[in-house]
């Protein structure tokens, strides 16, 4: 691989979103960091990989996002968030839309890297149409 394509540059040195570098630095990403580190030198993968492999599900990257969703909606009511949205001020809706901002993006991403493109389309297609649907 030509160096003209990809630039190393320190994990510091890079914008983050806050608390991103401390989810970074735990032990559970350290064998995700390692494969992407070879992966990306073209290096073997083969024992960043088995490493991961022989994590628990409970210290993967995938049930981390999966099990924060499910925290975050565990107790989801859409008329809290009608009344948030209509009594929130100005300047803090600001701050929720700008913590949202890329997070259907990412979950669209997450989905495609779990499922694929097409399964992903589909759920989100459907998502959208039961969305649509409610109230």
């Amino acid at each position: 691989m030509s160096d003209e394509k990809f630039k190393v540059v320190p994990v510091e040195s890079l914008k983050m979103e806050e608390g991103a570098e401390e989810l970074m630095s735990t032990p559970e990403m350290q064998p995700y960091l390692r494969y992407i580190e070879a992966a990306m030198l073209e290096k073997d993968v083969g024992p960043s990989l088995h490493e991961i492999s022989e994590l628990p599900l409970e210290k993967r990257y995938v049930w981390r996002v999966a099990s924060a969703l499910k925290w975050g909606f565990a107790d989801f009511e859409d008329w809290n968030v009608t009344v948030d949205r209509k009594t929130l001020k100005p300047e803090d809706a600001e701050k929720v839309m700008q913590l949202l901002r890329f997070r259907p993006i990412q979950f669209c991403m997450f989905l495609k890297a779990l499922v694929g493109a097409e399964e992903m389309k589909r759920m989100m297609a459907k998502a959208i149409l039961l969305a649509q649907q409610e109230g």
